[in-house]
């Protein structure tokens, strides 16, 4: 295998390294679980629950996690939904007005937003007709001051996950970031890339609590990096990104692993359905394959089906406006007897 050569110190931002991050109440004492009286963060005494600040470092969770997928806990960043852990990375990484990433269109909408907040230049390559990175053109499009590569594998809005021989390209041909947005991959018959992050120094991955495990409602992404890279975010990060209640609350869900796993394991059978009847809808013409919890479905008239939609009290997303999407539609799988209402209705159109 080529080894790339990867410093970290030439990506990171001047201003960063010298950086000595807030030290907290709640990182200077680190509890044991022993009785004793707190009066060193200057919070309200009288216990409700949520008085005393949360751990900075979300220990209990982050140590259910590294045991679930395999990692050190030093390889993982806890953030308020993972549009807090890319901002993070944007703003440890990149210079602003003067560094670039490239994303590869279609893709992730915030990848754009958050580059504009931080005054990045976005470099965007789109993927090929069969959704696939355009390698060449993505190594061509790098010069000295891009510093992030972002693959949506399973990607949004297509579904499809990326092939790996495209990815391992990537990684051992560029020598800044390679950020590979997970957000999908419980849906996926594809392993995660975690498995790959000791063999790749330049390797990052997010994943988040909002899809597979169903808590979307209270914000919480993860990051799973080197050491090094994950020791330079902690520098950035704010002292309580992750509060008590969504600390508490996840840590109960990814304990809950039978339970996941059947839920996933429905949506699944479900999008299974979901394909086979949208397949019989004459103005669906084309359906591509999936390997997220959504599908996305080109029709005759995406506009217009989207408002007839609407108008039968179904939600879903005209995705017409985005590269290579013309005239499709992107359905999330619902529960059996929403699947079944929409499906009733489609074949009512």
């Amino acid at each position: 295998m080529k080894t790339i050569t990867f410093d970290i110190n030439n990506l990171v931002r001047e201003n960063v390294k010298g950086l000595k991050p807030y030290s907290s109440a709640r990182d200077e004492y680190v509890s044991d679980g022993s009785d004793m009286i707190f009066l060193d963060a200057n919070e309200n005494p009288y216990e409700n629950g949520v008085n005393r600040y949360p751990d900075p470092q979300q220990r209990s969770l982050k140590t259910v996690l590294a045991k679930q997928k395999g990692v050190s806990i030093h390889n993982i960043l806890l953030g308020n939904g993972s549009d807090e852990v890319l901002d993070l990375i944007f703003r440890a990484f990149c210079e602003p007005k003067e560094d670039n990433i490239i994303t590869l269109p279609p893709t992730y909408g915030m990848y754009k937003v958050l580059a504009n907040i931080n005054v990045i230049e976005e470099r965007e390559v789109l993927l090929t007709s069969d959704f696939e990175p355009d390698v060449t053109t993505i190594l061509e499009t790098v010069n000295s001051h891009t510093k992030i590569i972002f693959l949506c594998s399973p990607n949004n809005p297509t579904g499809n996950s990326f092939s790996e021989e495209a990815i391992e390209k990537i990684l051992k041909d560029f020598t800044g970031l390679v950020l590979i947005d997970e957000a999908y991959i419980d849906f996926s018959t594809k392993e995660s890339w975690l498995k790959k992050i000791n063999e790749y120094p330049n390797l990052v991955i997010t994943q988040t609590l909002s899809k597979a495990y169903g808590l979307a409602g209270v914000r919480l992404g993860v990051c799973y990096a080197s050491e090094e890279i994950i020791r330079v975010l902690n520098k950035i990060k704010p002292p309580y990104n992750v509060n008590e209640l969504t600390q508490k609350r996840a840590l109960t869900r990814v304990l809950d692993v039978d339970k996941v796993t059947a839920e996933v394991g429905s949506i699944l059978r479900e999008r299974a359905h979901l394909v086979h009847e949208l397949s019989a809808i004459d103005f669906v013409k084309e359906i591509y394959k999936t390997d997220a919890n959504f599908i996305l479905v080109k029709v005759d008239d995406a506009t217009m089906r989207y408002e007839q939609l609407l108008k039968r009290g179904i939600v879903i997303r005209n995705r017409s406006t985005q590269p290579l999407c013309e005239e499709t539609l992107r359905f999330t799988v619902g529960t059996p007897d929403e699947n079944k209402k929409i499906i009733e209705i489609l074949k009512q159109l």
